[in-house]
């Protein structure tokens, strides 16, 4: 599978400028020939929960399942739409959507783990866990950026099924990049699956947004990254190493599921 994975710097609580900006990326990434494309979280408003207007968000996804789902319909890709601030019965969720080649929505995710150090969870709704669904037939899950400090949330789909490829969304500050590619990483080495990261840039008032963006591999080796500017970045995702590392090292077969007490 080839992923396409766009790095991008996106004004506060500008919807209107946000989304034509992002599709213009979509089209632009379609010069590499991605079978996927990939957006930062909440890139229709910013990330900055205190400052966000509720009344600038989306409603229940109805402006990113017209725009960005026609995309993918048009063009016939998929595309993993990052996430956006969204209001749901009337409150605000950091939701994630994913489409199909056909434009269909396979998948809704709501953030499960609201990061508290910049009082997310003072302003938006906690989700309700992990999210599974199939790209060209490839079983994928998804998470929203502090996510990724938890790994039992991917582990909760790839201890069921064997899963090949975890989407993260993040808007991650410049302060923390170690710690991103580090993460993202461990959760592909651990899981035995392609980790792709898109990440935002630029700044949202006083935080920086770190970009870094990545695809990483089964073996923990990094495909393809980005640096700290706006920009497009693909990985071609070699699918059959993953029947490789899974024999060699069979850490599924080998787990003891039984003494886990968490």
């Amino acid at each position: 599978m080839k992923i396409s994975v766009i790095q991008m710097d996106m004004e506060l609580n500008a919807p209107d400028k946000n989304f034509e900006k992002a599709k213009d990326l979509i089209k632009k990434s379609l010069s590499d020939n991605p079978d996927t494309v990939v957006l930062p979280e909440t890139w229709n408003v910013g990330f900055s929960p205190k400052d966000i207007k509720k009344e600038l968000c989306d409603i229940d996804g109805k402006r990113v399942k017209q725009e960005i789902g026609a995309l993918a319909k048009e063009y016939g890709i998929n595309i993993v739409a990052g996430s956006v601030a969204n209001v749901k019965n009337d409150r605000l969720y950091n939701t994630a959507y994913v489409f199909d080649r056909k434009g269909e929505c396979v998948a809704e995710y709501d953030k499960s783990h609201l990061f508290s150090p910049m009082g997310e969870d003072k302003y938006f709704e906690k989700g309700n866990g992990a999210v599974e669904f199939y790209l060209d037939n490839r079983l994928c899950t998804l998470i929203i950026c502090y996510d990724v400090r938890f790994p039992e949330l991917v582990r909760t789909v790839t201890a069921k099924k064997q899963t090949d490829f975890l989407f993260m969304v993040s808007q991650w500050p410049k302060i923390r990049v170690p710690h991103l590619r580090a993460l993202v990483t461990a959760r592909a080495i651990e899981n035995q699956i392609f980790a792709v990261c898109s990440n935002s840039c630029g700044t949202a008032l006083e935080t920086k947004y770190g970009g870094n963006s990545m695809v990483v591999d089964p073996w923990g080796e990094t495909i393809v990254s980005a640096e700290e500017k706006e920009c497009i970045i693909t990985a071609d995702c070699n699918t059959e190493i993953l029947s490789d590392i899974r024999k060699s090292i069979n850490v599924f077969a080998d787990r003891r599921a039984e003494i886990y007490k968490i």
